[in-house]
């Protein structure tokens, strides 16, 4: 009677998997769609070889390789800073009691119902008094403060999740409250870390308006902006666009893959397994 429940389970799973991974899968497929075949009344289901060329021709014609650099610089930087400001904060709110705890963890959270677009002028205007505009500097900034309220708030439900004695037991024993958030805190949410960084690095890596806004030269674009060029009001190349659309999401997928075993375990079990 097992074997019946075991099959479903499996045919579901595999079928979350291909709806899951089809988008991408068509977009490998379109990318080696020939042009007359693109528009056909029957889909192209199976990629064609001999139009491999245009991955080459991305590299070769266009900067796409500077592109992902740049993503990849943003996205790490948004990450490490992230994770690092937030971490002391979320000990605060998770820890210590003090006169307007509630409204601090309130105004976190009010920050995300303002969107990107509202804060473009005065961010441009406020970096370029600091001379951080037209840098990678200027786009780590502004998206690690429109992450860090989201990280600040997972990592205090891992720190929750982390009993005080433990806490107590390294004070006794002449750890200061610093040692104690990196010696004993940091790597019992070390789960909980790797899915806070998951946010943050795809935050930094998709991020479109301010890396639109905040960047002008060619050479510090980041794929995103460089992606979204190739859509033209007239015409637009649908080889190239999915070919680095393609490219563009490798990387992402493979940093998920590289933390994945940790997140679930990280967004619900907290700190410390019993």
């Amino acid at each position: 009677m097992s074997a019946l429940p075991n099959a479903l389970r499996i045919t579901t799973v595999l079928a979350l998997l291909v709806l899951a991974g089809f988008p991408f899968y068509w977009m490998f497929v379109t990318s080696l769609t020939p042009s007359s075949q693109l528009f056909a009344s029957t889909p192209q289901f199976w990629p064609v070889w001999s139009e491999a060329g245009v991955y080459r021709e991305a590299f070769q014609k266009i900067p796409v390789a500077t592109w992902l650099l740049n993503s990849l610089i943003v996205a790490a930087g948004t990450t490490i800073l992230a994770l690092s400001i937030a971490l002391f904060p979320a000990y605060a709110l998770s820890r210590f009691k003090f006169a307007g705890k509630g409204v601090m963890g309130l105004s976190l959270f009010a920050t995300q119902m303002l969107p990107e677009a509202m804060l473009v002028v005065p961010l441009y205007a406020l970096f370029g008094q600091f001379n951080l505009l037209n840098t990678l500097t200027a786009l780590i900034l502004a998206n690690t403060a429109f992450t860090v309220p989201v990280v600040v708030w997972i990592l205090k439900g891992a720190i929750d999740g982390v009993p005080e004695e433990i806490e107590e037991a390294a004070r006794i024993d002449g750890c200061s409250p610093a040692g104690i958030v990196w010696r004993i805190i940091l790597p019992l949410i070390a789960p909980t870390l790797a899915a806070a960084s998951v946010i943050a690095f795809f935050h930094g890596w998709n991020e479109y308006v301010f890396a639109q806004t905040l960047v002008s030269s060619e050479s510090l674009r980041t794929a995103s902006v460089g992606l979204a060029g190739f859509v033209g009001e007239l015409s637009t190349p649908i080889h190239t666009v999915m070919s680095i659309a393609v490219i563009y999401t490798v990387p992402a997928i493979i940093f998920y893959l590289f933390v994945q075993k940790y997140v679930v375990g990280g967004m619900t079990a907290g700190g410390v397994k019993g």
